[in-house]
């Protein structure tokens, strides 16, 4: 395995068996998504979605996936600012769906808000048993603007996502795999995203 440092904006790169794996890991532990956490995140995967050969991509999280975006720091966007914003989260998780490779999310812990946009932009997603995901914004009057309104009906339906996003849900594991949220539940996710890209290379 070879690693890349983690930069200022807390992620780290490291190749294993010729995979990926994309960490986000501040030092707060809740891996928030910053803009500049994003802008720097979209630059990474473009620039790995366009070099050759293109390795299969993991995104996961230490300790947790993410708690999403920086709440405070959205506070303080005025309108031009908060638009910009949206853009960069819309471009971020557009990259990651349009990647060309193999994308599995790992989630372990806290996958909400803006965390869950990313993971929802995945192929495939993979949760630890101890994972929640949830889209809580609107217990806190916000809708998110990366995309999430759309990808999430696509996995479980209109309604089931509908109430995820009225009652600010948290969602299990169990009810996550049940609902198509998440492709399995493993107690090592991303050994088990590893496993799947393997036997999908035959």
């Amino acid at each position: 395995m070879t690693n890349e440092p983690s930069n200022r904006c807390e992620f780290a790169l490291a190749m294993r068996d010729e995979i990926l794996i994309l960490t986000l890991a501040s030092t707060d532990g809740l891996n928030r998504l910053s803009r500049q956490k994003v802008i720097a995140l979209a630059e990474q995967i473009d620039l790995r979605a366009n070099s050759r050969p293109v390795s299969p991509l993991i995104i996961t999280g230490m300790p947790i996936f993410s708690a999403g975006a920086d709440l405070n720091e959205i506070a303080a966007l005025g309108r031009p600012e908060a638009l910009r914003f949206a853009q960069d989260g819309q471009r971020l998780m557009g990259l990651v769906e349009s990647y060309p490779g193999p994308v599995i999310a790992a989630v372990r812990g806290f996958c909400m808000g803006g965390g869950l946009d990313l993971a929802l932009a995945c192929r495939h997603r993979i949760a630890s048993p101890d994972a929640v995901f949830g889209h809580r914004g609107a217990a806190l009057g916000l809708i998110t603007g990366w995309g999430g309104t759309q990808r999430l009906p696509r996995l479980v339906g209109k309604s089931r996502a509908l109430q995820m996003f009225i009652e600010a849900e948290k969602v299990r594991p169990g009810e996550a795999l049940r609902i198509g949220l998440v492709d399995a539940i493993s107690d090592h996710p991303v050994e088990e995203a590893i496993r799947r890209i393997r036997a999908c290379r035959g």
